[in-house]
């Protein structure tokens, strides 16, 4: 059974010791993803004071951003989006977030045919000053 890693050149570099994704068998996993960009310590939609701090963020900007990431990672691995099975989402802000994202993901997944299965938590923080993250498995 194959166990590779795989290393996208257009998603942002993990902020720790993982590889983007690691393939093993015909599972791809994916580690979790945030809406950086490549090559930037800036977060798309996220606006930070002088010390660090979220004076604000826009939770859109935010999920077509890691979206695709997702994406990106994927097609590194010879997968594609709609060879995702499984999506864990992670929200900082359920409350205020949820709705928004649940809007945005029902566009990028229009076909019931190939929607993966999914679990949205709420998480008090994530490694970096973010809103969203995902956590998937897909086929190859």
């Amino acid at each position: 059974m194959s166990n590779t890693f795989i290393s996208s050149d257009k998603a942002p570099d993990p902020v720790g010791s993982y590889p983007h994704a690691r393939q093993v068998g015909n599972l791809l996993f994916l580690s979790g993803v945030g809406p950086r960009k490549k090559g930037s310590k800036e977060i798309p939609g996220v606006t930070l004071d002088q010390n660090k701090n979220i004076i604000s963020y826009n939770i859109e900007e935010q999920c077509h951003s890691v979206f695709q990431n997702v994406k990106f990672v994927l097609e590194a691995s010879g997968s594609k989006w709609e060879n995702l099975i499984d999506v864990t989402v992670y929200l900082t802000n359920m409350k205020d977030d949820f709705a928004t994202f649940n809007k945005i993901y029902a566009e990028y997944f229009p076909d019931k045919a190939t929607q993966p299965c999914r679990t949205t938590v709420e998480v008090n923080a994530l490694p970096t000053p973010i809103a969203i993250e995902l956590k998937c498995i897909a086929i190859i």
